[in-house]
């Protein structure tokens, strides 16, 4: 026989051990969501953050300007260089030809020059000693005519015979001649004494046309010989060297990078959700995954991008097909680094970084309105080319017989 006298008092207990489960699971529910309201509205409201993001910097590549032949490489992958530092010497022999012709040509052609502008005292003294021949002769046929015409009357009365007038007479018309011609010849030597003014007026032997064009000559050979050295135009560290010794390379051939790793930023990519209040200026927190999160560095948000990276992408997508699917966009976030911290924890390019960006400063703007006055980067390693190849066009005008170059480094000291 069963006993069920406790069933009763079995199936009334349960809704009692249920109603109490069911109290606590709602009570941490309502704790869970008191407390994630609590953090998300004391941290998670005033910081955006993405493990999108990773570290930049100016990438450097060196391409010859010139084409040649490798005879030597100054640095290799790792080397730290300095700006100016030789990093590739090309075979210089054909351009040292190249300048030792054009500077023959200068020298010729600014001795042509000088002869033209001397040309003009002698020419300018062949028209005063015409025009002192013509005065002369003036005076010569008008003393002819007075002869002439004092005879005339003599010779009705027979005191001058016909023979001795006749003779008179030819005296001045030869006179006269004379001064015709002595008058062209005057014309004739003004005419060419302005036709050779006119090759020098309103210039000097130094800014000559043809003395000019011959410099450029001089000045596009010196800087095409100075272009077989390849220098570092930064500071950095050499990365991806692909040159060889021997190697024929071209204008423009990618040889090797420098990276300058003392001037980096961090490229963060946001969601467009999260857009809405990063603005210019605010302060951002990060960390590199190569340091983890016990070193903090300590960055600024410099730029906000102007598109996403979707539109600027090689193949972008093609939305107004069919089979379309939305996909949140991300924009790139710009933000710079502080260069104390990246003394003493380098980083390199293409690093991992976690960013944390506190919004709470809402003065800043979305986008920049007013151009950069300054340049982004420069370098001042090319500036003394030019004014090394005027010092030697300058003593090529003035006479100056300089010595041939053997090598680049003899012309790397201004003459």
């Amino acid at each position: 026989m069963t006993d069920n006298s406790k069933t009763p008092s079995t199936s009334s207990a349960n809704p009692a051990g249920r109603r109490k489960g069911l109290t606590l699971v709602a009570t941490a529910v309502a704790v869970a969501a008191v407390a994630w309201g609590g953090w998300h509205w004391v941290v998670a409201s005033r910081y955006q953050t993405t493990d999108n993001a990773y570290v930049a910097g100016n990438v450097v590549q060196i391409t010859p300007q010139v084409g040649g032949t490798v005879l030597s490489i100054g640095a290799d992958d790792t080397d730290y260089v300095r700006a100016g530092q030789v990093l590739v010497q090309l075979d210089p022999a054909d351009y040292l030809v190249q300048l030792a012709q054009a500077e023959s040509q200068l020298a010729q052609t600014a001795r042509q020059t000088r002869t033209l502008y001397a040309n003009n005292a002698p020419l300018a003294a062949q028209v005063a000693q015409r025009e002192a021949d013509l005065q002369r002769l003036k005076a010569d046929a008008a003393k002819a005519r007075d002869d002439v015409e004092r005879r005339r009357p003599l010779t009705a009365t027979g005191a001058v015979g016909k023979e001795e007038f006749e003779h008179a007479q030819a005296v001045f018309t030869a006179a006269s001649n004379a001064v015709s011609a002595a008058d062209a010849a005057v014309r004739a030597a003004k005419a060419q004494l302005a036709a050779a003014e006119a090759q020098t007026q309103g210039s000097t032997a130094e800014d000559f046309p043809a003395v000019m064009a011959a410099a450029a000559k001089v000045r596009e050979a010196y800087l095409a010989l100075q272009r077989t050295r390849l220098v570092a135009p930064v500071d950095g560290y050499v990365a991806k060297r692909g040159v060889q010794l021997g190697q024929r390379v071209a204008a423009g051939a990618p040889l090797m990078t420098v990276v300058d790793l003392h001037h980096l930023w961090v490229d963060a990519n946001f969601k467009e959700s999260q857009l809405a209040d990063l603005r210019m200026g605010q302060k951002v927190a990060l960390t590199a995954d190569v340091y983890g999160d016990n070193t903090t560095y300590e960055g600024q948000v410099v730029g906000l991008g102007a598109g996403t990276g979707a539109a600027f992408s090689l193949l972008p997508a093609q939305n107004a097909t069919g089979n379309w699917i939305k996909v949140v966009q991300r924009v790139p976030v710009r933000i710079s680094l502080a260069p104390e911290a990246l003394q003493q924890h380098p980083l390199r390019v293409g690093l991992s970084m976690d960013v944390k960006v506190d919004i709470r400063d809402q003065d800043g703007l979305a986008l920049a309105n007013a151009p950069r006055t300054a340049p982004v980067a420069q370098t001042t390693v090319y500036d003394g080319t030019l004014a090394q190849a005027d010092a030697r066009i300058a003593r090529l005008i003035a006479g100056e017989r300089l010595p041939a170059l053997k090598t680049v480094a003899d012309a790397q000291v201004a003459p």
